[in-house]
């Protein structure tokens, strides 16, 4: 059984204490990942914050930082050999002061966004963990057309309700068309790439934030889950070391 992180430290990352100094800059992520969160399932709706409602910082207060928690790795050992189907992503967003901007032009249309962060997550995986026998998107996407009428479209499942960081069952229809998914990829379990999040860093950087999920479709059960984050000069360079951060060369736990 492979653990995952408690869902408290989750809880904290997903929904910062409103009590924090806020400003425009030093809040993208928790806006950004917060907008993430905001089409969650009912049950958590009372945990939920405005994504946008801020509160101004106190006169003199300097930007700072947003806290981070400890990236959870993927323990590629404990799956390596096994067949782990990579899922499309579903959910893409940005602070609305990023997309404004000219370095975030190749994700301002959203099938182009969706399509090339796709393309980053799914090859930064593979490449980095060769050990585990991965199916692409573009692979369970061609499953999907040769049994049209059997499987769902896997752009088309509702993956990205698994941001939830309360989550530990997959819900239903997600896990019975995860189900039928993998039984024909050949594998239990499936890596959900389920959200992801942009923004400007105070020093001018960009963040990308990244919500992974692991999950068993035979169980139904979220066996791993992790918020990764990377820093970089644009949304390509950000999101690539986010990927990193969760598959480190050392193979993880």
């Amino acid at each position: 059984m492979i653990t995952f992180p408690h869902p408290e430290a989750l809880h904290d990352r997903y929904y910062p204490l409103t009590r924090h100094p806020t400003t425009k800059h030093a809040t993208f992520w928790i806006r950004s990942v917060a907008l993430l969160i905001s089409l969650a399932a009912p049950g958590c709706a009372r945990a939920q914050r405005d994504p946008f409602k801020t509160s101004p910082a106190p006169a003199g207060t300097a930007p700072t930082t947003a806290t981070t928690q400890p990236i959870s790795t993927l323990p590629t050992a404990r799956i390596s050999g096994q067949t782990v189907a990579i899922l499309p992503i579903t959910l893409l967003v940005a602070d609305p002061s990023l997309e404004a901007e000219s370095v975030y032009a190749a994700y301002t249309d959203r099938r182009a966004a969706l399509a090339r962060a796709d393309s980053l997550v799914s090859e930064g995986i593979v490449k980095r963990a060769p050990e585990v026998n991965w199916v692409p998107p573009r692979d369970l996407r061609k499953m999907a057309r040769r049994s049209a009428g059997y499987l769902v479209d896997p752009d088309q499942m509702g993956q990205a309700v698994l941001r939830g960081p309360k989550i530990v069952v997959i819900p239903d229809p997600l896990r019975s068309s995860l189900r039928s998914l993998m039984a024909v990829a050949g594998g239990r379990l499936a890596l959900v790439p389920a959200a992801i999040g942009f923004g400007p860093e105070p020093d001018g950087q960009i963040r990308a934030d990244l919500s992974l999920v692991l999950g068993d479709a035979r169980t139904g059960k979220v066996v791993w889950r992790s918020l990764a984050y990377g820093r970089g000069k644009s949304p390509d360079e950000a999101l690539n070391a986010a990927v990193a951060a969760v598959l480190p060369l050392d193979g993880g736990q």
